[in-house]
C-alpha cells in the first residue's frame, strides 16, 4: 500500500485514476492544479505522483522542479497528450521515473507504478540498511551492555538529531571524548568537521586564539589570518572537553558565542557568523562551582540544554569482561600476537575499582598484551594494584572513631595533605606536582586558592634553591 496523489486540471481523469488505484488498495489523493499539489505535498507526502504535464497555473514540469526541493525521493510519473521530445528530456532530467502520452492503457499504467513503486522500495531499504551500517559502526567503540550504559546509547541516538548544546560529564577515563563524537557521527552533520579542544591544555591568551582564531597583526607573530575552531567547525561540531577549566574571562567569552552564535577573532574588528554545534564536557562538579562563584551560573545553563553523564566503571561492572574482550582483540591485532586472557585475570579485573576508569582498563590490557610471553595473560601479569585489591583490607587501613568523623572536612584535610606532598617532592614546581596529580595545571592552582596556599609554591622552590647552595 502506497500513498499516491493524482495531478490532473480533467475532473475526469482525477475520478478515473483515483478508482482504480483505490481499488489496489492504494491510499489516493487527488489535485486539480499543480499549485494545490504542492500545499498538499507539504501538509502530508506522498510516495508516488501521477502528474499531467499541461496544465493551466502551474505545469507538471515546475510542480516536479519544486517538488524536488522538499521531497527528493518521491517517484513521478508524468502523463500527457502533448508529448514533446523537451518536456520528456526535462521531465527525466528531474527524476521523473517514467513518461507515458494519454491516452494510455490503464494496464500499462498500473505496470509502470508497480514498477516505480519497487524502486522507491527498493531505494528505501538501501538507505535504511546503510544508516544501520553506520550506526552500528559509529557506536562500535562504546562498549557495555549495562542498563547504565543502555541508558547512555539511547541518550546518544536521541540528542544525535536536535542542535541543542550537550554536557557529558563523568569522572576522566569514562570516554566522554568518544560520546561526543558518537553524537556527531549520528547527527546530520556527520559529513561536516568535528573539532576537540582540551580547554585545561592552554592559557588564556592561547584558549582565545585556538577558539575564535585571529586577524594579522594581532599579536607578535601573528603574520597571517588564521580561523579559529569555532570558525572550522562551521556546519559541524565543536567539542570543548575540560570546560570547567576555563577562566571567568573567557567563559564570558564563550558565553556570548553561545548567545550570539557569533565569533570575534582576536585583533578583528568585526563578527563572524557561525553554525557549529558544541558539546561541552567536565570531570569537575559545575554546580559547586557555580556555587562557589568560580563558573558562571548563565553559561553552566547555556552549555548543559542537555546532559549525558557517564557512569564509572565500578558502578557497571557487568561491562569489564565485555571491555576486557574488546581491548583484547585491538591489542592482538595491533601486535600480531596471539594472546588470550585467564579466567582467574578476568575475575580479579572484574573485582578492581578502577580509579582511572575505561582508560585505565585499555592500557592494562595493552601492558599485559605486550608483555606476555605464554600466549595466555595470568594473574602474575597484571599490575600489583589489580593481583593485591581488597577493599576490606584498604578500608581497615582507616581508624574510624567511635563518634564519627565529619567526611566533608576530613576529605578537605586529605586533599590539602596530598598537594603539600606533591608540591614538596617537586620542590614546588606547579606543573610537575599537577603531573604527580593526574590534575590540570588549571585545577591545581585552583585548589591551591581553595586551600589557600598558592604562596608555599614560592617558599618551597626558595627553599629548593637554598639547599642546592649550601650543598
Amino acid at each position: 500500500m502506497a500513498k499516491i496523489l493524482i495531478v490532473d486540471d480533467e475532473q475526469g481523469m482525477r475520478q478515473l485514476l483515483s478508482l482504480v488505484f483505490g481499488r489496489a488498495n492504494h491510499l489516493v489523493r487527488a489535485a486539480e492544479s499543480g499549485r494545490r499539489a504542492l500545499e498538499m505535498l507539504r501538509a502530508e507526502p506522498a510516495d508516488l505522483i501521477i502528474s499531467d504535464v499541461k496544465m493551466p497555473d502551474l505545469d507538471g514540469i515546475e510542480m516536479l522542479r519544486a517538488v524536488r526541493e522538499f521531497l527528493p525521493d518521491v517517484a513521478v510519473i508524468m502523463m500527457t497528450a502533448f508529448a514533446t521530445v523537451e518536456a520528456a528530456r526535462e521531465a527525466f532530467k528531474l527524476g521523473a521515473d517514467d513518461f507515458i502520452q494519454k491516452p494510455f492503457d490503464i494496464d500499462e499504467l498500473k505496470l509502470i507504478v508497480e514498477k516505480a513503486l519497487e524502486r522507491l522500495h527498493l531505494l528505501q531499504e538501501n538507505r535504511a540498511f546503510k544508516r544501520a551500517q553506520r550506526e552500528r559502526g559509529r557506536l562500535d567503540q562504546i562498549i557495555g551492555r549495562s542498563p547504565r550504559m543502555q541508558a547512555v546509547y539511547q541518550m546518544i541516538e536521541t540528542v544525535a538529531g536536535v542542535q541543542s548544546t550537550v554536557l557529558i560529564t563523568g569522572e576522566s577515563g569514562t570516554g566522554k571524548e568518544m560520546v561526543a563524537r558518537a553524537v556527531h557521527n549520528l547527527s546530520p552533520r556527520v559529513d561536516k568537521p568535528f573539532m576537540p579542544i582540551n580547554c585545561g591544555a592552554f592559557t588564556e591568551t592561547l584558549l582565545e586564539s585556538e577558539l575564535f582564531g585571529y586577524v594579522r597583526g594581532a599579536f607578535t607573530g601573528a603574520t597571517a589570518n588564521r580561523k579559529g575552531l569555532f570558525e572550522a567547525a562551521d556546519k559541524g561540531t565543536i567539542f570543548l572537553d575540560e570546560v570547567g577549566e576555563m577562566s571567568p574571562t573567557m567563559q564570558v567569552k564563550l558565553l556570548r558565542v553561545l548567545q550570539e552564535r557569533k565569533v570575534r577573532p582576536v585583533g578583528a574588528h568585526e563578527e563572524l557568523a557561525i553554525d557549529t554545534r558544541v558539546i561541552a564536557a567536565t570531570n569537575r562538579d559545575l554546580q559547586a562551582m557555580v556555587k562557589q562563584g568560580t563558573f558562571r551560573e548563565d553559561l553552566f545553563y547555556r552549555i548543559s540544554v542537555i546532559p549525558i553523564e557517564l557512569p564509572p566503571l565500578r558502578e557497571k561492572t557487568e561491562d569489564i569482561a565485555d571491555l576486557i574482550e574488546h581491548f583484547l582483540q585491538k591489542f592482538v591485532a595491533q601486535t600480531g600476537k596471539t594472546v588470550n586472557i585467564s579466567e582467574k585475570s578476568v575475575e580479579l579485573l572484574e573485582h578492581y575499582s578502577w580509579p582511572g576508569n575505561v582508560r585505565e582498563l585499555e592500557h592494562t590490557i595493552e601492558r599485559a598484551v605486550a608483555l606476555e610471553r605464554s600466549g595466555t595473560i595470568q594473574p602474575e601479569s597484571l599490575p600489583q594494584q589489580v593481583t593485591h585489591y581488597s577493599p576490606a583490607r584498604i578500608a581497615s587501613a582507616f581508624d574510624l572513631p567511635d563518634e564519627g568523623i565529619n567526611l566533608t572536612a576530613h576529605l578537605e584535610q586529605l586533599e590539602k595533605t596530598y598537594i603539600l606532598e606533591a608540591l614538596r617532592r617537586t620542590n614546588g614546581n606547579q606543573t610537575r606536582a599537577a603531573e604527580v596529580l593526574h590534575l590540570s595545571v588549571r585545577s591545581l592552582r585552583h585548589l591551591l586558592d581553595k586551600h589557600g596556599i598558592r604562596n608555599l609554591t614560592a617558599q618551597l622552590r626558595s627553599d629548593a634553591v637554598g639547599r642546592g647552595a649550601a650543598e
